[in-house]
């Protein structure tokens, strides 16, 4: 294992950041391919596999932050500890997928065994994924350096995460389950062997001596920062103005472009590609203008986008992939700039070697959240509203671009104006 230094270079960035993609890889088959594939394949309703699907998923994002205090207690002991325990939680969440999505022939025989075999894999699976996911963060964050760094390394990390993410998008279409499994298995072994030789944080021995990280004080130690408080309701208002259009992206596709089924995955592809692309543009005008700057810009450009898509009916596909394409954009700074902003309150709080894994914990938290609320205040507008899926009556539809456009658009304005009011004004 390397020591960490100032310089994170492109060697140091794929070792680290490479985990990133089988992260993306698993967790986008997880969430959208699992309803339908056991709905189709199993038979089972709807209504089973939503309550089922929203109680692990609320059990997730709770324990979320005691996954993060249990991370910083293996970073007080070593580097080597958490490699130890991310190798396990990796073959773990290996084991999951490949449980959920190959139930024993005498268990898919009969609904009731079916729900609980698929309760109990995917119970192993995303907890297995969010530990190994706040492990990973929190190396990262650990690394620590100036905000150029600090931004370098939240981007190896995203980056390889978009490229899991269409990958991922094409491998069970294209590929088939189990070579999509096979593939998994594969990648994630590698990340692994690449993560044991990328930079090491430096231990911080006044984490070991003091015990701050031990009981749950140390939980809640976070939400007594009031830095970490002002740029979690940013991070939380945005989030959820990102999370609306991407829940109501395809009813938007279907009914108001009236867009053939074929272009939903190029306006996807073109908007995760774009990002990804984006990313080596926003770190050089972060190294000019610095992060909170850097995200306000972002926001702006996602503001004038779906402005703009507010104008799109029945058609306009062309007009629609430049959207995709800006948005994604757009979207590189919500990627790469928040997680690098959260490193540097860790860093100004003096908590640095101690407490990663509690910020992490409930930043996790918090973007699970941010996706429930997105459906919770998305969702019923529509129907309260007028709008079904598959109405095509001017109402309804008018209703489904307030949704979609204009909505994301009274939220980010919100967000922007909490960074503008606690970060960029009081940065030099």
């Amino acid at each position: 294992m390397h020591t960490s230094a100032q310089a994170f270079d492109w060697r140091a960035g794929w070792r680290y950041g490479l985990m990133g993609l089988p992260l993306a890889f698993v967790a986008l088959p997880l969430y959208v391919l699992l309803p339908n594939h056991y709905a189709r394949e199993f038979g089972l309703s709807l209504a089973s596999l939503g309550a089922l699907l929203l109680a692990v998923r609320l059990f997730d994002a709770v324990i979320d932050p005691w996954l993060g205090r249990w991370s910083d207690r293996l970073f007080a002991l070593s580097p080597a500890a958490v490699l130890r325990w991310g190798a396990l939680t990796a073959a773990l969440l290996c084991a999951g997928f490949a449980l959920m999505f190959f139930p024993p022939a005498a268990v898919s025989a009969a609904n009731t065994r079916l729900l609980v075999w698929l309760g109990l894999s995917l119970l192993l699976t995303t907890v297995a994924f969010s530990a190994l996911s706040i492990l990973h963060q929190a190396w990262g964050a650990r690394l620590g350096g100036n905000e150029a760094k600090r931004s370098r390394v939240v981007a190896w990390r995203e980056g390889f995460g978009l490229v899991g993410v269409v990958f991922a998008s094409i491998s069970p279409i294209a590929l088939g389950i189990p070579a999509t499994t096979a593939i998994l298995f594969i990648v994630i072994m590698a990340a692994w062997l690449a993560w044991c030789s990328a930079p090491v944080p430096l231990r911080q021995a006044a984490s070991l001596a003091t015990g701050a990280w031990r009981g749950a004080s140390g939980l809640w130690l976070p939400w007594s920062r009031p830095g970490f408080r002002a740029l979690m309701a940013v991070f939380m208002v945005n989030g959820i103005a990102s999370a609306v259009p991407a829940t109501l992206i395809l009813f938007f596709v279907q009914d108001r472009l009236q867009a053939p089924a074929a272009m939903v995955p190029l306006f996807l592809g073109c908007y995760f590609v774009c990002a990804a692309l984006a990313l080596p543009l926003w770190l050089k005008v972060v190294g000019r203008i610095g992060l909170a700057r850097t995200w306000g810009l972002g926001m702006a450009l996602a503001l004038a986008v779906f402005g703009f898509a507010a104008q799109l009916g029945a058609g306009d596909n062309l007009a629609f992939g430049v959207v995709c394409a800006l948005s994604g954009v757009a979207m590189g700074t919500d990627l790469a700039l928040p997680a690098a902003l959260l490193n540097g309150q860790i860093e100004v709080h003096g908590d640095r070697g101690q407490s990663e894994g509690a910020y992490l914990g409930w930043w996790a938290f918090a973007s699970k959240l941010n996706l429930a609320l997105a459906a919770g205040l998305a969702l019923p507008l529509l129907g309260e509203f007028g709008y079904a899926p598959g109405a095509r009556d001017a109402q309804a539809l008018v209703t489904l671009t307030w949704a979609y456009c204009l909505l994301p658009c009274a939220l980010k304005t919100l967000a922007l104006a909490l960074l503008y009011f606690t970060h960029i004004r009081e940065t030099p």
